[in-house]
């Protein structure tokens, strides 16, 4: 599969608004490369007849018209925005980088992986804007995919051992941006960290929570973080999504040891 082919088949509606701006320009040094070589334009064909200009920005969305994400503009998504926390405390580290292309090689395979490594790249050396590009996952992603890319964006933050304060103040005003609430952020935030009280904070209660309300509470996270909620993004999506989700099951198992009830 060419660059020119996975970028083409691969997005769907981040082709328009400010994501679609960042990834055309990503690719134009790549395209303008293939022109010069004869090669066909991404979306031309071999008659020289081009199809409509995929970067061009598209008529609003009405919210109640959006359209199912699906793998390739999680993907997209996920490339930007890993690159904005990569570059949070003025640095690139290179054991934040191959995490990155360890997690795509394994949800996509390696041949995959190299393209969406070498978009991200090139997305890496351009200005972001942060809200902009959020705005747009919130108004076109479902809840279940951007909790998703958040649980990945601390897995990325976290691969050097530690998560900076510049970091997480960078994820967590993302996740502001997504409309993640404070619960759901701080549920995930806890995933990575260990603290006496943070498989309270996976299920979203207080250490002062009744055993019945942490029964309720098991059941309402195991049913959020479910597999099945990202079903459409793909087989590739579902390993991540089963890490939140077995870490629920250990937060209640750890709860249930503590207080000793079943």
């Amino acid at each position: 599969m060419s660059f020119a082919k996975w970028v083409g088949g691969a997005i769907g509606w981040s082709f328009g608004g400010p994501i679609g701006a960042i990834i055309g320009l990503a690719i134009g040094s790549f395209v303008d490369n293939l022109a010069g070589n004869g090669t066909p334009l991404l979306g031309e064909k071999q008659t020289g007849r081009r199809r409509q200009d995929p970067y061009r920005q598209r008529p609003t969305q009405r919210k109640q018209q959006r359209p199912q994400t699906q793998s390739g503009d999680f993907e997209v998504s996920l490339l930007i925005l890993a690159s904005i926390i990569i570059k949070a405390d003025g640095k690139q580290d290179q054991r934040e980088l191959d995490f990155v292309r360890q997690q795509f090689t394994n949800m996509y395979g390696k041949q995959r992986a190299n393209h969406a490594f070498d978009l991200f790249k090139r997305i890496t050396k351009q200005n972001i804007s942060t809200r902009q590009v959020c705005k747009q996952i919130k108004q076109m992603m479902d809840h279940a995919s951007r909790l998703q890319l958040l649980h990945f964006l601390f897995g990325i933050a976290k691969a050097d051992g530690l998560v900076t304060e510049d970091e997480l103040r960078q994820i967590y005003t993302m996740s502001g941006y997504l409309g993640i609430s404070n619960k759901d952020y701080e549920s995930i935030k806890a995933m990575f960290y260990n603290t006496t009280d943070n498989a309270y904070k996976i299920l979203e209660i207080t250490k002062a929570a009744p055993d019945s309300e942490v029964k309720k509470a098991y059941r309402r996270m195991a049913k959020k973080y479910h597999p099945d909620r990202v079903g459409h993004l793909g087989k590739e999506h579902q390993e991540g999504a089963e890490a939140k989700f077995r870490q629920v099951q250990e937060a209640y198992e750890h709860i249930q040891k503590e207080r000793g009830f079943k």
